[in-house]
């Protein structure tokens, strides 16, 4: 599984810190900062936490809210990385030693390191590995969790994704788009909506006088769990994007923003970092007929080659290859339609498959080859350029808002598991 780094050091905020970045020195402190449950965050957690967000802002500190918001902005992640854990292992969720060690070597892959290469820089930072161990097992638990959440409770219907193409403004263009948050309880009284609001107009008027950019307001002031990464919400298609803020955002430029936006979640601001367009897409096609004897215990592979040299010598002699598949081929999802593939691109059955008929020309009989199922026969009938925008579109908007719906319904999981915890602050104590 492909984890990226800035995933699992970064945005999980835990204990470990991001590589070629010192950890601040820091004296171990047992005090409690915050009760979860029966588990407990200590001080020195906190401190090594913020440590690393100190240090990622090193050339930037002005962007950084005060130190006593940004404690409490840390801890309240802290806090809510210890709940998704604690429900995770508590509804079965496992992360196997295998599992664990794979992630690990992805993480150092990505940084062009060996797994011993990994332990030397962490090292060198002053990071333990068994809490980089820990961080990434926490990290996979939390995905785990999230897939196990939304799997059961998002669907999309195909009359969504046709609604979605058929209204979508956007159906061919991206957006790369950025909030700030002040957020809302479930059910806020008016006097919350008015603190909020005026919060929010105050941020704005800011940004708009020119006294911060949108990224420093967001790191600032911003109650979104991606506040200190400037609230960058990444590149979306427009099925991506709630209709609540598409209208809005539909015809804005880059570097404008939205006035402040009821949303489901309180009170945001939204702006367009970066704009592109899709783009059209074609891909090569094939059209083959196949033929395959299936090795096993019965049939080993010696006797599965020599039966297909004499299925091969039989087309060769003008036996049609449709007639010699529907009698002789023990590929199940071809035999009965004669060997027929229909369209598909290169590697649509397999690598092998694709290198095979990619080097064939029309008409032209591959000779037998092997894969781990058997030894094969492949006839190539053609070959077409396909334009796939269409099929694509349909296959991004039915990703796009199953993501959609992930994000909103792992988020109504989120506020519900907060409010039924047992959660007490102590950063004042």
């Amino acid at each position: 599984m492909r984890i990226p780094l800035g995933v699992l050091l970064g945005l999980a905020l835990s204990v470990s810190g991001p590589l070629g970045a010192q950890s601040l020195p820091l004296e171990p402190v047992d005090r409690i900062v915050a009760v979860v449950d029966e588990d407990v965050v200590l001080r020195s957690e906190l401190d090594v936490a913020v440590g690393n967000i100190v240090e990622r802002f090193r050339q930037n500190p002005e962007q950084l809210p005060p130190a006593n918001v940004l404690e409490r902005q840390v801890l309240e992640r802290l806090v809510m990385i210890k709940l998704q854990v604690d429900r995770a292992s508590g509804t079965g969720v496992r992360i196997s030693e295998a599992e664990l060690e794979q992630s690990i070597a992805a993480v150092a892959g990505q940084q062009g390191m060996s797994v011993a290469q990994l332990r030397q820089q962490l090292a060198a930072d002053g990071i333990p590995f068994d809490e980089f161990r820990n961080s990434v097992r926490e990290e996979l638990l939390i995905q785990r969790l999230r897939q196990r959440v939304t799997q059961s409770r998002v669907v999309v219907s195909e009359a969504e994704i046709d609604m979605a193409l058929e209204t979508s403004p956007l159906q061919s263009e991206e957006l790369r788009l950025a909030h700030i948050l002040v957020a809302l309880p479930e059910n806020p009284t008016p006097e919350q909506i008015e603190t909020a609001r005026t919060k929010i107009e105050g941020v704005k008027q800011l940004i708009d006088r020119g006294e911060m950019d949108f990224t420093a307001a967001a790191i600032r002031y911003s109650d979104s769990p991606n506040a200190l990464e400037g609230g960058d919400l990444g590149w979306r298609s427009a099925d991506e994007i709630p209709p609540l803020f598409i209208n809005v955002v539909k015809a804005m430029q880059p570097g404008e923003i939205t006035d402040p936006i009821r949303g489901p979640t309180g009170l945001q601001l939204l702006t367009v970092l970066e704009r592109r367009q899709a783009g059209a897409q074609q891909v090569t096609q094939y059209r083959a007929s196949h033929l395959m004897i299936r090795t096993s215990e019965i049939v080993d592979s010696e006797q599965a080659r020599a039966k297909v040299d004499v299925l091969r010598r039989r087309i060769e002699a003008g036996e049609p290859f449709a007639d010699v598949a529907k009698t002789e081929s023990d590929d199940t999802a071809t035999r009965a339609l004669g060997g027929d593939m229909g369209w598909f691109e290169a590697n649509e059955w397999g690598t092998s498959v694709g290198a095979v008929v990619a080097s064939l020309a029309d008409g032209e009989l591959s000779q037998p080859f092997q894969s781990e199922l058997g030894w094969h026969l492949i006839q190539r009938v053609g070959e077409r350029m396909e334009d796939t925008t269409v099929a694509n579109q349909r296959n991004r908007a039915r990703e796009t808002i199953g993501r959609r719906k992930a994000d909103e319904e792992y988020e109504r999981f989120l506020r519900q598991i907060r409010a039924e915890a047992f959660v007490d602050m102590r950063l004042g104590s």
